[in-house]
């Protein structure tokens, strides 16, 4: 007691205040908040708790109804206003409702409800408030769409460096890194903006390296160029002893060797049918010629044209033999093949077992007419005319119609140019024939592998469902997955171009289903005052998919969406180059074309194309 006496006198001196007082006020203070913890905790369940808000909406007291509306209203702003998203050259605006977000105001409100044990929440209302955090309801499948539309904007692949060879000269296109958005980062992005201020969201964007580097493509460039640098001499030779010779000059070697990727290192290859058509004329006294069986259509009926076996030199053994001296300088470039048995590449028997029967496709693509589509659309239906796919074969637009050189039988027609804006070039419009053999192999259920479109819409092409190509840029290509064969024809008019597969049926009916088109874009207006000037309507930029649908037995069992972007088409005004039209077309905003305007900005015209494209 003497020492509780003398602690007590220390306190009184230093505070002024009674322990055992402050332990009292300590413990009503427990005992009030115990109480009104009770208290809330007995009242919870049916109201929202005090002090209970979502997303700074108070519903603090409500019923779970009044809770739900009130958030439904307070956050309805929130829940509609559009959502920008930065990209490396502009900024692309969607609406929620199109990326399939909305705001769950009933999963929202439901934390605040119910009775609870945790004391934070019990005593919210006394002790600070309860904020819980907007629930937000995402549909995957319309915001995968919206992301990938803003991702066919930016989405640039890594470019492997490349060998071309073009007559007898090796040239090497270095290699570029790819940018692509990342989808699945950029789609949390999205959604997480939605309950925050609207200030742009950052596209997550990653860059990928090519496989092949330019380092790698400068040494092979080296050994390509002596590969080519000098004749090979072939010497063809019978059983009975007779023999010709002949000479691939650089030339024909380089018409005939390629190179291919594998494992990440360029693979030579001769291509023995080039190089057995380059001295054809001198094996033509020592060799019978044969053909490949094909197919003829009778009454819409494909029918087996029979092939027959010919005696000569074998493709296979002229590529290998030249290959081996090609590749190695030191030795003397002089070869030796027999002549013998030259079976056909499809014999008889294997046309007639392709499963080639009956027709898969058909489509017709119309188009004005003008002289110069008839002559390139016709030589790339031409070419395309008979094509044989067999199982797992991929069909190239480019190389089945060739480079569009007046060598080749194409003239100078219109084309998308940079910009969106119609030039002139070579090959003009077969673009029209390709539209038409990717769409002929999109309703005949072949595999896409690559298809561009054009950078602007066209109007006479279905949208989304068009093709184009450009040499040396991108191609068209399409692969046979089936297990049957598949057989092409394609004709002409003066206004149109039908393409139609022949084959067997894997489905009882494929459709497309065009989606509403997204993310209008308005189109510039320019002038151009140069002589060569060619008027155009503007087209509106715009995303739009397009869905294979594919059908057995009466029911969907398949669907392959694809996705296009087509950039703003320009209006062109041609117009005279006077101080006055200049005058009007500045105090429009209107860009001018030609030699009086000022210089442009590249920021000033419609982004380019990445080549001209063949309409």
């Amino acid at each position: 007691f003497a020492l509780g006496e003398r602690g007590d006198r220390a306190v009184r001196a230093g505070s002024g205040v009674k322990p055992r007082y402050v332990l009292i006020a300590v413990g009503a203070l427990v005992l009030i908040l115990m109480a009104m913890a009770v208290s809330r905790y007995v009242s919870s369940g049916d109201h929202a708790r005090p002090g209970s808000s979502v997303q700074g909406v108070d519903i603090g007291g409500m019923t779970r109804e009044e809770a739900t509306a009130a958030v439904e209203s307070g956050l309805a702003s929130m829940a509609t206003k559009r959502i920008r998203v930065r990209l490396p050259n502009h900024i692309a605006t969607i609406k929620p409702s199109d990326a399939g977000l909305t705001i769950d105001a009933a999963a929202s409100v439901a934390p605040a409800f119910g009775r609870t044990l945790n004391p934070l929440a019990l005593l919210g209302g006394v002790a600070g408030s309860n904020d819980y955090p907007a629930v937000v309801k995402v549909d995957e499948s319309s915001l995968e769409k919206q992301v990938a539309g803003i991702a066919d904007n930016v989405d640039t692949p890594a470019v492997d460096a490349s060998i071309d060879i073009t007559g007898t000269r090796v040239a090497l296109t270095p290699a570029r890194p790819g940018t692509a958005v990342d989808r699945k980062s950029t789609a949390a992005a999205i959604v997480a903006a939605l309950l925050k201020p609207r200030t742009p969201v950052d596209a997550v964007i990653t860059e990928s390296a090519p496989s092949i580097s330019t380092a790698d493509a400068k040494a092979v460039v080296r050994t390509a160029r002596a590969a080519i640098g000098s004749p090979v001499s072939v010497t063809a030779t019978d059983t009975s002893g007779r023999s010709v010779t002949a000479t691939l000059e650089p030339k024909d070697l380089a018409k005939a060797l390629n190179y291919t990727v594998e494992n990440g290192s360029f693979v030579p290859q001769l291509d023995g049918a080039v190089l057995h058509d380059a001295i054809a004329k001198e094996l033509k006294a020592i060799e019978t010629p044969g053909n490949d069986a094909t197919f003829q259509i009778v009454n819409d009926v494909p029918q087996v044209v029979p092939s027959t076996t010919g005696n000569g030199v074998s493709d296979s053994e002229l590529a290998d033999a030249v290959l081996a001296v090609v590749k190695n300088p030191q030795v003397n470039r002089q070869v030796t093949v027999q002549i013998t048995t030259r079976p056909p590449s499809v014999t008889t028997e294997q046309a007639a077992a392709l499963g080639i029967t009956e027709k898969l496709s058909s489509f017709t693509q119309r188009f004005p007419y003008a002289p110069y589509r008839v002559q390139n659309i016709g030589e790339a239906a031409k070419h395309v005319n008979g094509t044989l796919l067999l199982p797992g074969e991929t069909f190239s637009m480019n190389d089945t119609i060739g480079e569009r050189t007046i060598k080749h039988g194409y003239t100078t027609g219109y084309v998308v140019g940079p910009g969106g804006i119609f030039t002139e070039d070579l090959g003009g419009g077969v673009s029209t024939a390709t539209t038409a053999t990717w769409t002929a192999a999109f309703f005949a259920g072949m595999q896409r592998v690559s298809t561009t479109a054009h950078s602007i819409y066209i109007s006479r092409y279905r949208a989304g469902l068009e093709a184009t190509v450009a040499w040396g840029n991108f191609d068209m290509k399409f692969k046979n997955d089936t297990p049957n064969g598949v057989y092409i024809t394609a004709s002409i008019t003066r206004s149109s171009v039908t393409v139609t597969f022949w084959g067997t049926k894997q489905y009882d009916e494929i459709t497309a289903v065009s989606h509403p088109r997204m993310n209008l874009e308005p189109f510039p207006t320019l002038i151009d005052t140069t002589p060569k000037c060619h008027a155009q309507g503007g087209e509106p930029g715009f995303v739009i998919t397009v869905d294979r649908v594919f059908f057995k037995g009466g029911a969907e069992v398949k669907r392959e969406p694809i996705t296009t972007s087509y950039k703003p088409g320009p209006e062109v005004k041609c117009e005279k180059p006077s101080k006055a039209n200049l005058a009007a077309a500045a105090a429009n905003g209107v860009t001018v074309i030609g030699p009086t305007s000022p210089a442009l900005a590249s920021s000033e015209l419609p982004s380019p194309s990445v080549s001209p494209s063949r309409r």
